[in-house]
């Protein structure tokens, strides 16, 4: 009786949201205990503080699993929604505490903003030095931006199969990047369990290459979390450059370049379908774009600056050209130094992101794509207008829909950070910084910019582009209608 209810008034079921948003924090409680047991390890004072989060969070989640009873555990389109945007503030919520009372003593405006860009794997950061944090704070940030990396509800589709039957589909549209939501198998929890397992794969192996280097294990294990999942967290203020190894840099290019590219599309090509790939458009777009950005880069580097060897100019330019489209946001020197047009095309890298369906910020090029196609065929109409031709990639024609969609998320976009730059220069930042860091943080980068002197409000209003940003904005945006709420 209650279910039917529920259906004709439209009313949210905002008991089954509690209680799922319960397990999500025994999950992460669990997490917690991975920077509690590295403290205990290096005999830090803070492996008391994560046990305490820990605790906490546990035993939060599981009053809100166990008290609550929803009289019926379906989880409709707007629930799914709302769910979503929940859990990334909750993670942050309590992923911020060990930041408090932790070593760092952070106020509550920096440490959600740590926390946040963590889990939405922007990588900006408040802290000036990452050496002078303990080892269970800098695996925290690092975990943090793997937990978010691949998706937090994805992870929970993955262990709690009982949300695959009960508003599964629509958990999976809203936190999965992309136009269009491509399954490997009609049940979401079997897909969402073979793309955590390719991403736990490429971690593991990433760890094992950088062990191999010049970087000891838990450098390897950090820098693994932080690159697969394209956060870029470093345990070093010079990030990548520290290590000054050409080794390491090309390992980590390779892994951010994967991280970039669609997840389904990866496994479909280890399955043996590498035809899949190669004829896939937009993977075809993201190498060209690479390699010829790349070029441009190391002929301005080699105009700008005579700091870098001749030799290590095109690894250089590749590293910052992957670094920067796959939104990671690493840096192996200064980059501020090559020149205006090498940072016009890393602000414009930034806007653009990798493919769908990867762990890359940015709008993505599979809209930029979609949206180039559909600007042509205009242009095209202007002079034959009776010509009717339609906007295809790899060979799919996109529906009006799709088109629609996608012109309406790219201005949309612009717009937030537009609204964002001018938020953050009405509170006295200067313009182009915060252009910048408006870019940085909607599209999920985090590559340069010094975030300790924004104001706490500035801080407020940065968080949010950063969650509008990785959510892909509808997901976020939606929630300010008040057709949403209605019944």
């Amino acid at each position: 009786m209650k279910h039917s209810h529920l259906h004709k008034t439209g009313l949210i079921n905002f008991p089954v949201l509690l209680k799922v948003v319960g397990w999500l924090l025994i999950i992460e409680s669990a997490f917690l205990l991975v920077p509690f047991a590295t403290s205990c390890i290096y005999g830090e004072k803070d492996s008391m503080i994560f046990l305490i989060s820990a605790v906490t969070t546990a035993v939060t989640g599981i009053l809100l699993n166990h008290c609550i009873h929803p009289r019926t555990k379906t989880l409709r389109k707007r629930e799914s929604i709302l769910l979503t945007s929940l859990t990334w503030i909750v993670f942050s919520i309590f992923g911020m505490i060990p930041f408090i009372f932790g070593s760092t003593h952070m106020s509550v405006s920096d440490a959600f903003f740590e926390a946040m860009s963590g889990f939405t794997t922007t990588g900006v950061s408040i802290i000036a030095d990452p050496a002078s944090l303990s080892h269970g704070q800098l695996i925290w940030r690092s975990l943090m931006q793997w937990i978010g990396g691949l998706g937090i509800i994805l992870f929970t589709l993955a262990v709690i199969p009982m949300l695959n039957s009960s508003g599964g589909v629509h958990l999976y549209n809203s936190e999965v990047t992309g136009i269009t939501h491509d399954k490997l198998t009609p049940r979401i929890s079997s897909t969402a369990k073979m793309l955590w397992g390719i991403y736990f794969i490429l971690t593991i192996v990433l760890t094992l290459l950088l062990w191999i280097g010049p970087m000891d294990l838990f450098e390897s294990i950090c820098h693994a979390l932080s690159t697969v999942s394209t956060g870029g967290f470093s345990t070093q203020a010079d990030s990548i450059g520290a290590w000054n190894s050409t080794y390491i840099t090309v390992v980590i290019t390779i892994f951010m370049f994967v991280g970039g590219i669609n997840f389904i599309l990866m496994i479909k090509a280890l399955s043996g379908s590498l035809k899949t790939v190669t004829n896939n458009e937009v993977f075809r777009v993201y190498c060209k774009v690479i390699a010829v950005t790349s070029v441009i880069f190391a002929i301005l580097i080699a105009l700008n600056t005579s700091s870098i060897p001749a030799g290590h100019i095109i690894v250089n330019a590749l590293f910052q050209v992957v670094s920067t489209i796959t939104s990671t946001g690493y840096s192996v020197s200064d980059y501020t130094l090559w020149g205006p047009g090498c940072m016009v095309m890393i602000t414009v890298l930034m806007f653009v992101g990798g493919c769908a369906g990867s762990t890359s910020g940015g709008a993505k090029l599979d809209r930029m794509l979609t949206v180039y196609r559909f600007m042509r065929n205009e242009v095209y109409r202007v002079i034959h207008p009776n010509v009717i031709k339609g906007v295809s990639i790899s060979g799919n024609v996109l529906s009006a829909e799709i088109i629609n969609k996608t012109v309406a998320f790219i201005l949309i976009y612009i717009g937030l950070i537009a609204g964002g730059a001018f938020v953050l220069s009405s509170i006295g930042l200067p313009y182009i910084d915060s252009f910048y860091s408006a870019i940085s943080c909607t599209g999920n980068t985090g590559l340069g910019g010094d975030y300790v002197p924004v104001p706490e409000a500035g801080k407020w209003i940065l968080s949010f582009l950063m969650l509008t940003g990785r959510l892909e904005i509808y997901s976020v945006i939606i929630l300010f209608s008040k057709s949403f709420w209605k019944k």
